[in-house]
């Protein structure tokens, strides 16, 4: 088997997609410039061995240019799955959702995304969560026993929307 089986496909939606590339281009041209001034700057307070701003720079340095790898990364080897490939009235990637916990009556509202996009305080629910697993290709009125460390949870399909 070649190098390229063994790499991990980033399925996500066009706008998680896009979110990457506007990151990477936010770190690449504003925050790397940023940090070159800030290590210009410690560089004229002389000794650098001694140099907290420095250091921190670094750091800060380091971290923006590891991220940036990952994000590259990830656009390089991205599967964008288009909601036009859902099929009518099915959960698929970018379908928004309703949910009904069945045992304790609560309504939830997601937008099922890939894991890279997962983001549970704005209600954007990966596609390889037991949740999103479960329910993807269900439609509405489907009930979805989900199996998680917590034991067996029972959703029912209010409404699915692929806009």
């Amino acid at each position: 088997m070649g190098e390229e089986a063994q790499i991990k496909r980033y399925e996500m939606t066009q706008e998680g997609y896009d979110n990457l590339e506007a990151e990477l281009e936010e770190l690449t041209n504003v925050k790397m410039k940023e940090i070159a001034k800030k290590l210009g700057e410690a560089r004229e307070q002389g000794d650098l061995s001694e140099n907290a701003e420095y250091d921190a720079a670094k750091n800060e340095q380091s971290e923006i240019a590891g991220r940036i790898d990952k994000i590259k990364h990830m656009l390089k080897y991205a599967v964008v799955i288009s909601q036009e490939a859902n099929e009518k009235g099915r959960i698929g990637m970018g379908s928004t959702v309703k949910l009904l916990d069945v045992e304790f009556k609560d309504e939830m509202e997601y937008k099922i995304v890939g894991a890279t996009e997962a983001n549970s305080l704005k209600n954007k629910l990966s596609n390889e969560s037991p949740v999103g697993r479960a329910i993807l290709g269900h439609k509405k009125g489907d009930t979805v026993k989900v199996e998680t460390k917590a034991g067996v949870l029972k959703y029912k399909i209010l409404a699915v929307s692929n806009k």
